[in-house]
């Protein structure tokens, strides 16, 4: 039974990825060319600066994004490379979404196999990306430090495992108190306590602005503009909307696919 409910999983999530894919090409990409391209341009501003006007246009080094290291062209990045990464993290957010669905049917009350599965699609989806990245939100390139990135990747899991952690805590809890004090004040008291614990763990965890400013010479004159706001803007706005986007499809094409399963077994097992 256990091994029916991953299969469904796994295709569930892999019908997420080709649309999330979809989404992330038609919206996440243009947002990642004009951040490629500042990060470009204030490359060579930079070389300018330090190798003086006579130097700065022809012969500056910016960083390159139309080839990649080992021939890997922009086009196959935002492509095969955008492709290939969201189907398989799709298919292992699916496979991961049907373990927690098996372990939470018929511990967590009276639910639906299909409404359950929307609760955990919304459970995933704000535990593992919404609150996490309220802290560490979603940067484009040219918006991080390549010295940084082990820590900042490091912080950003940490915060994704205590998230989902006190998420299940707040589920355990939530179910504890429904006794004593109903359904509904139990699920608020559960709720107030995953707002409150992750409100401490947001200020107990450092903070990381990397966004970069104007570039100015040394007479203070700027030299090239701050990143754009609007850029940074709508990169997290479509980043949301693509994880938006594979979590409801895990959750819509899985509860369809379930309900199905779990309905026949119900039907044999009444026969």
């Amino acid at each position: 039974m256990e091994k029916q409910i991953i299969w469904r999983g796994l295709l569930a999530g892999a019908a997420a990825g080709v649309l999330a894919f979809l989404f992330a090409r038609l919206f996440v990409e243009p947002q990642i060319g004009l951040a490629i391209g500042y990060e470009e341009g204030i490359g060579a501003a930079r070389e300018a600066i330090q190798h003086g006007a006579d130097h700065g246009a022809g012969h500056g080094h910016p960083h390159s994004h139309g080839e990649a290291g080992g021939g890997i062209t922009r086009a196959i990045q935002m492509n095969v490379g955008l492709g290939l990464g969201l189907l398989a993290f799709s298919v292992a957010i699916g496979a991961l979404f049907a373990v927690v669905f098996a372990v939470a049917y018929g511990r967590v009350g009276n639910i639906s196999a299909r409404l359950l599965s929307l609760y955990v699609a919304g459970a995933m989806l704000l535990s593992l990306y919404v609150v996490p990245g309220l802290k560490y939100p979603a940067s484009p390139p040219a918006l991080s430090q390549d010295e940084t990135i082990q820590q900042r990747t490091l912080l950003y899991l940490l915060m994704v495992v205590l998230s989902a952690a006190l998420l299940a805590g707040a589920v355990y809890l939530g179910r504890r108190l429904a006794s004593r004090l109903g359904g509904w004040n139990a699920g608020l008291a559960a709720a107030g306590a995953y707002v409150a614990s992750i409100a401490v763990v947001m200020l107990a965890l450092p903070t990381v602005d990397e966004t970069p400013g104007p570039l100015t010479d040394d007479t203070g004159a700027i030299v090239y503009e701050g990143f754009p706001a609007d850029v940074l803007y709508e990169f997290r706005l479509y980043s949301l909307g693509t994880q938006v986007v594979m979590y409801a499809t895990i959750g819509l094409v899985f509860a369809a696919l379930v309900s199905r399963l779990l309905g026949e077994r119900k039907q044999t097992v009444a026969v």
